[in-house]
């Protein structure tokens, strides 16, 4: 799994005011979790954004991105955009901009359910004459 370290400092310096952050590797990067939330996630050469699904067309139609297709499904409110779009300051806090103002309204994803693992009653000595 590549991960663009130079990049991730800089998401990381940008999330310094938040909460609550929490780094997890998936989808073949570092995802940065804000407040229990998927927000931002850095790959090699490029990261995701989490952003507002109303603002999703009219953003792929102004910037340099493109969107994320996962399994063969657009996945409406992601996108990629390449780290040479970044490279500004400007241009790389309106990314972050866009991902912490949807985060604020967005909803986590259900929490998995486990189960219990049942363990087994111990066997009772039963003494006979």
């Amino acid at each position: 799994m590549a991960i663009n370290e130079k990049i991730a400092e800089r998401v990381r310096k940008a999330l310094t005011k938040q909460k609550e952050v929490e780094e997890k590797k998936m989808f073949g990067g570092l995802c940065f979790m804000v407040n229990g939330k998927m927000c931002i996630c850095v790959r090699d050469q490029e990261l995701m954004f989490r952003i507002d699904p109303k603002d999703y067309e009219s953003v792929l139609e102004k910037k340099k991105a493109r969107p994320m297709i996962h399994n063969g499904n657009l996945m409406k409110g992601f996108v990629f955009v390449n780290v040479e779009e970044l490279k500004s300051e400007k241009e790389f806090e309106y990314w972050i901009g866009l991902a912490l103002d949807y985060n604020k309204s967005a909803k986590a994803a259900p929490k998995k359910k486990t189960t219990k693992r049942r363990v087994p009653a111990p066997k009772k000595k039963v003494k006979r004459k």
